[in-house]
């Protein structure tokens, strides 16, 4: 399954920017679809997130209309 992101196709691997709390940036390792029909990206950062609401997290799920390039 593939993803709009700032306007250019994102697969699996590809590097993208989001904010939570700051803005940070993870490895998508999948791509879903939710009820709504949007495209979700599932992000990865084997370091750990930061900022209060996802620091420590190695796993995040963000839009991927909220995201960036």
């Amino acid at each position: 399954m593939r993803a709009i992101v700032d306007g250019q196709e994102v697969t699996v691997g590809d590097c993208v920017c989001f904010k939570s709390d700051i803005e940070q940036s993870g490895v998508i390792t999948r791509i879903r679809q939710d009820a709504l029909g949007r495209k979700v990206l599932v992000l990865e950062n084997q370091h750990g997130f930061q900022g209060g609401y996802i620091g420590g997290e190695t796993v995040t799920q963000e839009l991927a209309q909220e995201c960036w390039l």
